[in-house]
């Protein structure tokens, strides 16, 4: 069994953000991009993120790391462009989609996908948060790799993991590992401040 390739997607426009880039937001020290790269590598498991080629500061976070940049030109078309160009970089294996800006996505919550995936190869792997609300990352196994190639607008995989609801089991993440996306400013100062109330 050909084991996974992570595809790490961080080739949005950050356009609720009024100029500022969310995925350079610093978390846990570092730029929230760095730090979710640092946890697909982690894994072992072939690392592929795909970027716009209008934001170099992105690739330039990510120099040196034993992962494959993969441009994006056509990155203002959706999501769907992203997850297409990620799909041909990682070639005929399954891949785990793992959306850049869930700042709360651990080497752990990755595991426990993966370790399913090596029992259950067939089945598409969805995370939720503990109370079953569905977000991602998402572990696409092989015969879905069609479906992604052909993607288009910006739901991303949402009609194709629709499509095959019956195929798809559901993996709760602890708390909203899965479901913590920061799109303005506001989210992400709310969230660090419950952050900050978490660790008093």
């Amino acid at each position: 069994m050909t084991p996974p390739a992570i595809l790490l997607l961080a080739a949005g426009a950050s356009s609720r953000m009024r100029g500022a880039d969310k995925l350079l937001e610093p978390v846990d020290g570092v730029p929230l991009l760095l730090r979710q790269a640092r946890v697909a590598l982690s894994t072992g498991l072939p690392v592929m993120v795909t970027l716009p080629l209008d934001r170099p500061a992105r690739a330039a976070v990510l120099a040196g790391l034993a992962l494959m940049q993969v441009p994006v030109p056509d990155a203002a078309l959706g999501l769907s462009a992203s997850i297409r160009a990620g799909v041909r970089a990682a070639g005929a294996r399954p891949v785990l989609v793992l959306l850049a800006d869930l700042p709360e996505i651990t080497a752990d919550d990755l595991s426990l996908l993966l370790a399913r995936h090596a029992v259950a190869p067939d089945l598409i792997l969805r995370a939720t948060a503990a109370d079953g609300t569905p977000g991602h990352p998402v572990l696409f196994p092989e015969w879905a790799l069609p479906g992604l190639a052909e993607l288009t607008g910006d739901n991303g995989a949402r009609d194709l993991l629709q499509q095959n609801r019956a195929r798809t089991e559901f993996i709760a993440l602890p708390a909203r590992h899965a479901v913590t996306d920061l799109d303005t400013p506001e989210d992400w100062a709310a969230w660090r401040a419950t952050r900050v109330r978490s660790q008093v």
